[in-house]
């Protein structure tokens, strides 16, 4: 998701060629995958720790957490098939450049790209929200151990 910060310009969505919109929309595809199978391994960590979460108070917290997830988990399936179809339209655009709505594809892009943005800054901040109280869980567990 690194490109979305180093965009030539601010209105590369309508200066590029349309090989670049594709080649970045690929990529896009491709973080969204691992984003899924991020949020995959998150629900594992939850599940893993989540008898010690409730037994240590943290429950609602957990349980608000494990509800954005779910939340998030819906949006990454529906910026996938969003993105698959994008790069359908680029694909189009490339081989017959008068047959789709160019100005549409590219209001498209643009659209796109500022839900994925939104997406990953939800994604990254639900996932710092998991492995802090991870840790407050592993810590505590750690220190009883080490009393008994």
């Amino acid at each position: 998701m690194e490109n979305l910060k180093r965009k030539p310009t601010t209105d590369f969505s309508w200066e590029a060629q349309w090989q670049q919109l594709y080649i970045l929309s690929e990529n896009w595809y491709s973080d969204l995958h691992f984003y899924k199978d991020d949020l995959r391994f998150l629900y594992a960590l939850i599940e893993k720790y989540f008898m010690k979460l409730n037994h240590n108070g943290n429950l609602d917290e957990m349980r608000e957490i494990a509800k954005e997830l779910s939340q998030e988990n819906k949006a990454c399936e529906e910026l996938l098939d969003k993105t698959a179809l994008h790069l359908k339209h680029l694909a189009g655009l490339i081989d017959a450049p008068y047959k789709y709505d160019s100005h549409q594809c590219r209001n498209e892009h643009e659209k796109l790209e500022i839900e994925i943005a939104s997406f990953v800054k939800k994604f990254r901040k639900n996932k710092k929200a998991i492995f802090s109280i991870t840790e407050k869980v592993m810590k505590k567990e750690i220190q009883k151990r080490l009393t008994q």
